[in-house]
Order: structure tokens, then sequence, then C-alpha cells
């Protein structure tokens, strides 16, 4: 089989279980055992955040593999136990237990790895880079990606741009949120996640947004950070493809799935 090589622009949504989501995306008469094989017809990537508060069964993601198409892939969002702290160097216990509770049985559908940080953690050099150097590289055979959900002002600046791009992870995009947005390239993929859906538009977001967003999803995926977007200054690097994870999160939930497919239509 040749191996692909041009670059992939995923689109989905956080989680699957969400009543109010009945009879707007799924239909009135499925069952909800079969919510997650109806998704992932319908989008081609979900963000799971059940791993952010728990460790998950090694069965579970054997059954989430098995229930999804070939092509599929899920984020997760990494345990809130070694984020949420005040020395992150001293989270590897946690992270290994992670990485040793199954993920591996997802195989080929396991996308990245979003590790979330609280809006009241501020970058620290030396110590953000202890935990970086925790991060694995691979698992089982599966080479992992990273990506780090900054929310905080501090890291708006050259410093925490320059060691992601040393370690090869990727600053989560934040869009249409009040969090800083850091639209710098530093990983060989792209995670973006769009939080501006509302009641007032069916689809979650206007036309005239949905184009926006499909547009520099684009752009990402050819490695070019769109205009209209916040990067850090820092020295320029050369354009190549970016695999591009974007999810709709947050904003009025209910519509989230809608504007998902409508991104997903337009590209």
């Amino acid at each position: 089989m040749a191996t692909r090589t041009k670059p992939r622009i995923r689109v989905g949504i956080g989680g699957w279980t969400y009543a109010p989501w009945r009879g707007v995306f799924y239909p009135e008469d499925l069952t909800q055992k079969r919510e997650l094989e109806y998704a992932s017809r319908h989008l081609s990537t979900i963000e799971i955040n059940g791993t952010f508060y728990g460790l998950q069964k090694p069965e579970s993601y054997t059954k989430w593999h098995d229930e999804t198409p070939d092509d599929f892939a899920f984020a997760l969002k990494a345990p809130r136990y070694a984020t949420n702290r005040r020395v992150l160097a001293e989270a590897g216990d946690s992270i290994e237990r992670f990485f040793a509770s199954g993920l591996a049985n997802l195989k080929h559908k396991l996308g990245p790895i979003n590790w979330q940080f609280a809006t009241t953690k501020q970058f620290d050099p030396e110590d953000f880079e202890a935990f970086l150097t925790l991060l694995p590289k691979t698992l089982d055979g599966l080479t992992l990606r990273h990506a780090v959900e900054v929310r905080h002002e501090s890291f708006r600046n050259e410093a925490f741009v320059t060691l992601a791009k040393k370690y090869g992870v990727a600053i989560v995009l934040a869009g249409d949120s009040d969090y800083p947005q850091i639209a710098n390239l530093t990983a060989p993929f792209v995670y973006a996640r769009i939080m501006g859906t509302t009641e007032k538009q069916g689809e979650g977001y206007s036309k005239k947004a949905l184009d926006a967003w499909a547009e520099r999803a684009r752009q990402l995926a050819a490695g070019i950070v769109p205009e209209d977007l916040e990067p850090v200054e820092t020295k320029p690097v050369a354009k190549s493809g970016h695999d591009v994870y974007l999810y709709v999160i947050s904003g009025f939930k209910e519509r989230n799935p809608a504007a998902a497919k409508a991104l997903i239509a337009r590209l």
C-alpha cells in the first residue's frame, strides 16, 4: 500500500454523548450505544474528554477502535492530574499511568494528545521544558503526537514557541475565544479548537464564518499561518504540509456537530 503524503484535514467535536444532540444530530430512534458509530460516520475525528477526568479501561479503547471507520482518528485530552499541578516536572508518574492504560488499543486511530493547562498556569521556561521531556515519542510502535493547550497570557512569548518547536509539540490554536491565541506552527500537525458557535445560527456559525475557517484550515494544512490569526513573532519557518485536527468545541454546544459537518462539506 502506498504511503499517504498529502496533508489531511480532519474536523470533529468534543465527545459524542450529549442529550441535546438527540433529534438534532442523532436520530431520535438511535440507541445510545450506537452514538459513536453514527458520529464517526459523519465526522472524521472526535476529541475524547473523559480521559481528562480519569483513566479509561483498555477494553474501552478497543471498543472505540472497533466501532469506528478505518480512517477515523481520536484525539485524547490528557489527564488533569498531569497538568493541574504546581511543579510540572513532577508529573512523570501520572503520565506513565496514562500511557499504560490502554491507549495503544486504538492502534492507528490514535491521534494527538491534548495536554490542557489551567487558565491560571503561567509559563515557567525551566519547569515547562522539564514537563516536555517527560512526554514519550512512541507507544507500542505508534508515533505519538502531543499538543499543549496553554491559556495564560504569559505563554505568548518567543521563548515558549521556541521550546514547542524544539520538542515538536503543537500549540493548540484557540479560535473565537477569550484565550490567548498563539497561531505558530511548531509541529508537523495543527491542533485547532474553535469555540464560537451560537444559538442564532442553524449551523453554529454564519456561512461567512464557516467559509473563513475552511480557508484557514486549508492554509494551515499548506504550512501557512493565515493573516487573520495571531502568531507570536518568531523567525519564519519553511512551509510544509501539516495534518490539521480541527474541533468545534464549547460555544453553543447543541450546534457544534452541525458546524463540524458544514466545515467538512466545504473541505
